[in-house]
């Protein structure tokens, strides 16, 4: 087929949240794409568009995730600039994002994963097992806040919730002892080596599902769209996130609920490690089995319906 590249009179649209991360994540992807089709950087717009997630989330600066809505309230917007033909592709941290699409829409592009691991990040300490008893830790995260009460009970843990300057700015301010980031995002941002992060082996601290992954969204019958993504698309981390999120989505997975998976290749196997945990860390379930690369996607399915039969129905809401 006659592919009609972009150009400066013409240019691609990218859409994004606005802050320091979502932007880095669709310029990474901008720059991809003009290397791969030796296009210039003016040949791509990006266009920052606002959240119901962003807007509340600055509002209700204290309030948990969960009481202000689903995942969808940082795409909605995003997505509906995608479908009305206002941007031409989007740009998502993948960990954010649903686990089905709105119908039009097409998820099938993925770069390469970064650093998975969380990171712990305190001024003077080192690890979680360094923090004195009843020490404050701050975070927005289900997953973050049940897997360290689930080690550490003694720990208090208060809502921390903002872009990564702003949550090194409160722990600056004293606000808790240590707080989480994901290091995919200290990379991006260039601040890994700035930051005072220790990075969590996966043993100790099992991910978010997809975290450190980038996905781009098309719409479904865009076929200059399909044919430039698949000129970057990275197989080996949408192998991955097909086990990831199948595990995720047998469980029904939300911001509501404590999950965490990770899916890691080695010559023909995959092998998928997947947790869910009570909100209040009081109890966790895991399992970790291997099968091969192609069936990633039916293993994710089958352990979470086994972990969610194992957890009963009660085990989410306490």
């Amino acid at each position: 087929m006659n592919l009609t590249l972009p150009s400066p009179a013409s240019p691609l649209k990218i859409g994004t949240r606005g802050s320091p991360l979502a932007l880095a994540q669709a310029y990474e992807t901008r720059d991809r794409l003009a290397r791969a089709f030796e296009l210039e950087p003016a040949a791509f717009d990006i266009v920052v568009i606002k959240t119901t997630g962003d807007n509340r989330a600055m509002i209700d600066a204290d309030r948990p995730l969960k009481e202000i809505g689903n995942k969808g309230l940082f795409t909605k917007e995003i997505e509906e600039a995608l479908t009305s033909g206002a941007i031409d592709l989007a740009v998502h941290s993948m960990k954010d994002m649903p686990t089905e699409q709105p119908e039009g829409l097409m998820l099938d592009c993925y770069l390469p994963r970064e650093d998975m691991r969380d990171a712990f990040v305190s001024p003077g300490i080192r690890s979680i097992g360094d923090l004195p008893t009843g020490a404050v830790v701050g975070t927005s995260s289900l997953r973050r806040r049940a897997q360290l009460l689930n080690r550490r009970p003694d720990l208090q843990v208060v809502e921390f919730r903002g872009n990564v300057q702003t949550r090194l700015q409160k722990l600056h301010n004293g606000v808790a002892s240590a707080t989480f980031l994901a290091m995919a995002g200290l990379r991006r941002l260039n601040m890994a080596e700035e930051v005072p992060a220790t990075p969590i082996e996966v043993e100790d601290m099992l991910p978010a599902v997809a975290q450190g992954a980038i996905g781009i969204e098309r719409r479904s019958d865009d076929v200059t769209a399909a044919t430039m993504l698949e000129a970057i698309h990275h197989a080996e981390t949408s192998l991955r996130l097909a086990a990831e999120r199948a595990f995720l989505a047998a469980l029904d997975g939300s911001c509501e609920t404590p999950i965490a998976a990770l899916a890691e290749l080695s010559g023909g196997t995959l092998r998928l490690r997947g947790q869910i945990l009570r909100p209040d860390g009081s109890e966790a379930l895991a399992d970790d089995q291997s099968c091969a690369i192609e069936d990633g996607a039916d293993l994710g399915r089958g352990m979470g319906e086994a972990l969610r039969a194992r957890a009963g129905d009660g085990f989410f809401s306490h």
